[in-house]
């Protein structure tokens, strides 16, 4: 067992998610109902015996890697009616008046009544000052881009305004600043019931899903409601990347046009994370292939309730839309650009062609020497990337592969040169006709699968 162990840990150091110097895994403080030792988390499903899991990707005895939860103690609670309070449709189209007070003193939790809850990651915002920064940075995310329209363009049959959505409002800290700001253009969805009763008697216009937010059908939702969604929310830090990746697959559809949430600070800087860093990772690929990433500022312990041991920051991702996604593709599957990705990063500090050989064994039939000869192929992009990158396009500029791709490590490849490694093992299909499918980063397990 303890073989086990060291080798998992050696994992988590890879991942740059084990602090050795404090000797925890981040983003798991007893505060976020976290893990209190290494082996517990490695040891958390149950799976086969030979499975390993490494922070939210789980590796079977074939070898192949697969998203986890974050939290090896989570598990989707019992299915609960949606609870809506109603209002006036039509009113909710109305054109809103950005009203988003200069300053707002900090929240009055109900006395006695609304502890948090460990098991829920509940930690309430309770500085004014950081509230109100957080809700303009999400009306300015989200205005943007409304202005410019996903791909530039607005989509056909949508209706006008900004559809925001809140996740997890708790007590109600975001929520009073976003009903002002953007009144029944607002709704929350919340797993809570203290929560779901406190923000129906507090802000009786408001709606007010009670449902667990893993299991939102964000396509649904945007449908329903007439056009792309904005999403705003104080997220729980032990499921903020299931999260993340359900938003990554809903913008496939352009359901989703902009994120702007809490996370860990540690989090937020692999999303940022620029190539040659350690911060460096699967967030950076997935997001900055997806997103156009900005992490707005950083957020100490203290604005929150109970105060976590780690900063936060709040993160704004403005999602390119699947028209804009499909050239960036230009024809690659992302499920196959998903195992490439998450392939090399499990094996962060050996060249790419050492993590790559299996999968090209395994498309070449078992024949090495294919494989080899797969590998050594010089990539050639497309002619649809050729002409952005003489357009000046800045993601189709770092996406042609240098001569000597195979001896660089993963954290030295930019997304856009990841989906050229995918196409080169792969293959592509036509960009027009690429078919987007409903999950590749979120798990199965969350959402609906039709």
């Amino acid at each position: 067992m303890g073989g086990r162990i060291k080798r998992s840990v050696r994992y988590l150091l890879i991942f740059g998610l084990l602090d050795h110097k404090r000797n925890s895994v981040r983003g798991f403080s007893s505060i976020h109902g976290g893990m209190k030792d290494v082996s517990r988390h490695i040891c958390s499903t149950a799976r086969s015996r030979d499975a390993l899991c490494v922070m939210g990707w789980v590796q079977d005895s074939s070898g192949e890697w697969e998203w986890e939860e974050d939290d090896p103690n989570y598990s989707p609670p019992v299915e609960v009616a949606t609870m809506v309070t109603n209002f006036d449709q039509e009113e909710s189209r109305e054109a809103f008046v950005s009203a988003v007070p200069e300053s707002q003193a900090a929240p009055k939790l109900p006395s006695g009544t609304f502890a948090p809850k460990q098991s829920l990651g509940q930690n309430f915002l309770q500085d004014g000052n950081t509230i109100i920064k957080i809700v303009k940075a999400f009306e300015k995310d989200a205005k943007e881009t409304i202005s410019n329209g996903i791909n530039g363009v607005m989509i056909d049959s949508e209706s006008p305004g900004i559809r925001a959505v809140e996740l997890g409002p708790g007590a109600g800290a975001l929520t009073g600043p976003l009903v002002a700001t953007f009144g029944s253009e607002i709704q929350a969805i919340e797993i809570d019931p203290r929560s779901v009763e406190l923000l129906g008697k507090t802000y009786p216009h408001l709606r007010v899903t009670h449902m667990d937010v893993m299991q939102v059908d964000y396509p649904l939702m945007a449908k329903e409601e007439g056009g792309p969604l904005s999403v705003v929310g104080n997220l729980p830090y032990y499921i903020t990347s299931q999260i993340l990746f359900a938003l990554a697959d809903a913008s496939h559809f352009g359901a989703v046009r902009s994120a702007t949430v809490t996370m860990q600070w540690e989090v937020a800087q692999r999303i940022v994370a620029s190539t040659k860093t350690k911060d460096y990772g699967i967030l950076s690929v997935v997001f900055q292939l997806y997103a156009d990433c900005q992490l707005h500022f950083k957020i100490p312990p203290t604005v929150f309730y109970p105060k976590p041991k780690v900063d936060s920051a709040l993160i704004g991702l403005r999602f390119i839309g699947p028209d804009a996604l499909r050239r960036r593709l230009a024809g690659v599957s992302p499920t196959n650009l998903r195992r490439v990705v998450t392939t090399t990063f499990q094996q962060r500090r050996k060249t790419v062609r050492n993590t790559l050989k299996r999968i090209a064994i395994e498309i070449c039939g078992g024949d090495k020497d294919a494989a080899n000869e797969l590998l050594s192929k010089k990539p050639v992009v497309p002619k649809s990337v050729m002409d952005a990158q003489k357009r000046g396009d800045r993601f189709a500029m770092t996406q042609s592969l240098p001569d000597d791709w195979l001896r660089m490590r993963p954290e030295e490849l930019s997304a856009g040169q990841f989906v050229e490694i995918t196409r080169l093992l792969f293959g592509s299909t036509d960009e027009v006709g690429l078919e987007f499918e409903r999950k590749v980063w979120r798990k199965l397990k969350h959402g609906s699968n039709n």
